[in-house]
Protein backbone atom coordinates (compact mmCIF):
# COMPACT_ATOMS: atom_id res chain seq x y z
CA UNK A 1 0.00 0.00 0.00
CA UNK A 2 1.11 3.26 -0.49
CA UNK A 3 1.59 6.13 1.74
CA UNK A 4 -0.86 8.83 1.88
CA UNK A 5 1.04 12.46 0.80
CA UNK A 6 0.75 15.22 3.42
CA UNK A 7 -0.32 18.31 1.75
CA UNK A 8 -2.23 21.82 2.67
CA UNK A 9 -3.92 24.34 0.94
CA UNK A 10 -1.49 26.94 -0.34
CA UNK A 11 1.81 24.43 -0.41
CA UNK A 12 3.23 23.91 -3.90
CA UNK A 13 3.42 20.94 -5.08
CA UNK A 14 5.72 18.62 -8.17
CA UNK A 15 3.58 16.52 -10.22
CA UNK A 16 4.73 13.46 -11.71
CA UNK A 17 4.38 15.01 -15.27
CA UNK A 18 4.67 18.41 -16.21
CA UNK A 19 2.50 21.34 -17.90
CA UNK A 20 2.48 21.59 -21.63
CA UNK A 21 3.92 25.41 -20.72
CA UNK A 22 7.16 23.57 -19.33
CA UNK A 23 6.43 24.10 -15.41
CA UNK A 24 6.24 21.64 -12.86
CA UNK A 25 5.49 23.80 -9.86
CA UNK A 26 1.73 23.63 -9.14
CA UNK A 27 -0.24 25.70 -6.30
CA UNK A 28 -3.03 24.23 -4.20
CA UNK A 29 -5.63 26.81 -4.55
CA UNK A 30 -8.57 24.76 -3.45
CA UNK A 31 -9.56 21.93 -1.58
CA UNK A 32 -12.32 19.59 -0.92
CA UNK A 33 -13.66 16.25 -2.71
CA UNK A 34 -11.68 17.90 -5.52
CA UNK A 35 -8.58 20.07 -5.59
CA UNK A 36 -7.82 22.70 -7.22
CA UNK A 37 -4.22 23.55 -8.45
CA UNK A 38 -2.34 25.82 -10.56
CA UNK A 39 0.13 26.13 -12.48
CA UNK A 40 2.75 28.29 -11.27
CA UNK A 41 4.30 29.10 -14.96
CA UNK A 42 1.65 30.14 -16.74
CA UNK A 43 -1.18 30.41 -14.10
CA UNK A 44 -4.14 27.86 -15.44
CA UNK A 45 -5.62 25.93 -13.24
CA UNK A 46 -6.47 22.20 -13.19
CA UNK A 47 -9.21 20.23 -10.94
CA UNK A 48 -8.70 16.98 -10.00
CA UNK A 49 -10.56 14.31 -7.90
CA UNK A 50 -8.95 14.02 -4.62
CA UNK A 51 -8.16 10.32 -5.44
CA UNK A 52 -6.38 11.06 -8.62
CA UNK A 53 -4.41 14.00 -7.03
CA UNK A 54 -3.25 11.88 -4.70
CA UNK A 55 -1.88 9.71 -7.25
CA UNK A 56 -0.23 11.80 -9.46
CA UNK A 57 1.93 14.17 -6.93
CA UNK A 58 5.35 13.73 -6.64
CA UNK A 59 6.10 16.05 -3.40
CA UNK A 60 5.63 19.05 -1.46
CA UNK A 61 8.09 21.79 -2.62
CA UNK A 62 7.02 24.82 -0.41
CA UNK A 63 4.12 24.67 3.25
CA UNK A 64 3.49 28.25 4.14
CA UNK A 65 2.42 26.40 7.11
CA UNK A 66 5.56 25.24 8.43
Amino acid sequence: MMQQKEFQLHDEVEMKKQHPCGTNRWKVIRMGADIRIKCMGCQHSVMLPRSEFAKKIKKVLLSPGE
